[in-house]
């Protein structure tokens, strides 16, 4: 393989690797906030049916004696921390699952310039002449693509999670003012 085939190969090595790293911590992040989430929402729901307001409002402690607005504005707040948490390392997938199939494809074509180069400094004409350099050449495409997809896939997987856990979180802080407005109204639960 060129040194230039091998260096593709190495860079795509590289961001295989980095994308794996992604993938792994991104799955583990989104298992724990899904798993927050689906006990936080039950937690205040069952302290607030027993009237026990304060160890509702506890379970989020950025609502004590605040208003409902400050306590609206705050809950947006948390949820769009929360989402940015969310979302980091996912634009470095979207670039390797874009970038890889090009990068595979620069391999390719310095490949199939040499292939005929070798061809046209040793005077050889035909298929044999080429086709050990342009297969050597195709390698670097197919390692593009072998790191591209899994990175797309997962991107698009976890932006579906993120959109399932954003809908979780604002239900969530909906119930608990919905519960606040309630109660400052005299509304019994």
């Amino acid at each position: 393989m060129s040194g230039v085939a091998r260096s593709v190969v190495v860079l795509l090595g590289v961001m295989s690797a980095y994308s794996i790293s992604v993938m792994i911590e991104r799955w583990v992040t989104y298992r724990q906030a899904r798993r927050q989430s689906r006990a936080f929402a039950p937690a205040v729901a069952e302290y607030l049916m027993e009237g026990k307001v304060d160890e509702g409002i506890a379970l989020s402690p950025e609502i004590p004696e605040k208003t409902i607005e400050a306590a609206r504005r705050a809950l947006e707040r948390a949820t769009a921390i929360g989402v940015e948490d969310l979302k980091r390392g996912l634009g470095g997938l979207a670039t390797i699952g874009s970038v890889a199939p090009f990068v595979g494809l620069f391999g390719t074509t310095i490949g199939i310039i040499n292939a005929f180069q070798g061809m046209r400094i040793k005077n050889v004409v035909g298929i044999e002449a080429v086709a050990g350099g342009i297969a050597e050449a195709l390698v670097t495409t197919a390692f593009g693509l072998f790191v591209a997809v899994p990175a797309v896939m997962a991107f698009n997987a976890f932006s579906n999670r993120i959109e399932t856990l954003t809908v979780e979180m604002d239900n969530s802080a909906s119930e608990l003012l919905d519960y606040f407005i309630e109660r400052r109204k005299g509304i019994p639960r």
